[in-house]
């Protein structure tokens, strides 16, 4: 039940990022490429999504194997998250101003949705 909570909130935090990049890439002058917000948002919801699949599995588990899934589920993300960084900024080269600026937007947007969820949840529960 919690997941799906965790995914239709997932869902429209996309629907919004994805909206206000199609906003800025058609209706102002800044040079962002509406494909790269595109990617960028998929490969945060994927890491997002996982990382929450994680910590709700451990939910109704005992208390110590409940902190083990909130630490699994930090240690994915932080190291999904650098692996993406990795391929975005030495692979793909996408360095330009724009780019990291979104990158580092959508990071903050989609991490804090994140630690957000697992504290609200963690403050209703006790460990």
């Amino acid at each position: 039940m919690a997941f799906k909570k965790v995914l239709t909130g997932l869902l429209l935090l996309d629907l919004a990022v994805l909206l206000t990049g199609y906003f800025l890439t058609t209706f102002t002058a800044l040079n962002l490429i509406f494909s790269d917000i595109v990617i960028q948002t998929m490969c945060y919801s994927v890491i997002a999504g996982i990382s929450l699949f994680v910590f709700c599995r451990g939910e109704n588990k005992d208390p110590g194997s409940q902190t083990m899934h909130i630490l699994v589920a930090i240690t994915v993300k932080l190291l999904l998250e650098m692996v993406f960084a990795l391929i975005w900024f030495q692979v793909l080269k996408k360095t330009y101003p724009f780019t990291l600026l979104i990158f580092f937007i959508l990071y903050l947007a989609f991490s804090l949705y994140s630690i957000i969820f697992m504290l609200n949840t963690l403050k209703r529960k006790s460990l």
